[in-house]
């Protein structure tokens, strides 16, 4: 199947999942097993993103400013730093690593 015969399948796929999700009923989607899993999904899916997108470079996994402001990034959010706080921290660490010549 060709690159463009995946998209359009996925795409489908994704809008069968919507439609389903509007088609089941309420009281099954508010249960707290559904909000338990769903929470648990979204957290791992955004925890993979994340690390995904700090380490790969292309198909090699690289090691440079990205995982330093990630770092960064978490000691701010240990701290109870706001959210804007947090984005600054670590743009200004990865800058601050980049300027030294580390990536």
């Amino acid at each position: 199947m060709s690159t463009w015969g995946w998209v359009v399948a996925a795409g489908l796929v994704a809008v069968a999942t919507k439609l389903l999700g509007y088609l089941l009923p309420a009281r099954w989607l508010e249960s707290p097993r559904v909000a338990r899993v769903s929470n648990a999904v979204t957290i791992g899916l955004l925890s993979s993103l994340v690390l995904m997108n700090t380490l790969a470079s292309g198909p090699r996994l690289r090691l440079d400013a990205r995982v330093v402001a990630l770092v960064a990034g978490v000691v701010a959010l240990k701290l109870r730093a706001p959210f804007v706080v947090v984005v600054l921290v670590g743009a200004v660490s990865a800058a601050l690593v980049r300027l030294a010549g580390w990536g």
